[in-house]
C-alpha cells in the first residue's frame, strides 16, 4: 500500500468524482513516466491508481458504478502491464479522466 496515510474511511468522504480525478493524477503520471521510459516510476504511478481505483471499487456509495470502474480497472491494467486488448492510448485515459477532473473542480 502506496497511500499509507488514505484509509477507507478518508477516501469514502471524497466525492466519486474527486476519487476518480485521484485516480486520473495517477494514471497521467504513469502516462509520463512511461513516454520518458522510465518504466519503475511508470510501474509505481499505476500502482498507486490502482490502489486508489480497490479503494473507489470498495467505497458504497459507487455501488451504482461497480460495472464501469472494474472495467477501467481492468483496462488500465491490460494498457499499461499486459497486451493493450482494448486498444486503450494515452490520448484515450486522459480524455477519460479530463472529465472527473472538470467535475471535481466544479464541485459536483
Amino acid at each position: 500500500m502506496q497511500h499509507t496515510d488514505l484509509t477507507n474511511n478518508r477516501w469514502q468522504e471524497f466525492s466519486f468524482f474527486e476519487q476518480m480525478a485521484n485516480v486520473g493524477s495517477e494514471v497521467e503520471r504513469a502516462i509520463k513516466w512511461k513516454n520518458k521510459e522510465n518504466l519503475e516510476y511508470s510501474r509505481m504511478a499505476l500502482e498507486r491508481a490502482l490502489e486508489l481505483l480497490d479503494l473507489t471499487i470498495s467505497d458504497p456509495k459507487n455501488k451504482k458504478g461497480l460495472k464501469e470502474i472494474l472495467r477501467v480497472r481492468e483496462a488500465l491494467a491490460d494498457y499499461f502491464a499486459f497486451s493493450n486488448e482494448y486498444k486503450s492510448t494515452d490520448k484515450s485515459w486522459q480524455n477519460y479522466f479530463y472529465s472527473f477532473n472538470f467535475a471535481a473542480r466544479l464541485g459536483i
